[in-house]
């Protein structure tokens, strides 16, 4: 695969992780925090993060 085309595909694919963590908060009516940031960053590791992380208990959040 070309380089470019690599980057451009993570890219969106990363835009497109954080939109899909907005959009779940804002349907559930919670607080995105920073979680959309951490999504387009790590990607999928930070959808993770936001679905399994709670930090008032040991428990996820599904």
């Amino acid at each position: 695969m070309d380089p470019q085309a690599f980057v451009v595909a993570t890219l969106v694919a990363h835009v497109g992780l954080a939109m899909f963590v907005t959009g779940h908060a804002r349907l559930t009516e919670t607080e995105a925090g920073k979680w959309p940031f951490v999504a387009l960053t790590f990607g999928l590791a930070g959808v993770a993060a936001y679905f399994f992380y709670d930090e008032s208990s040991d428990a996820g959040r599904i």
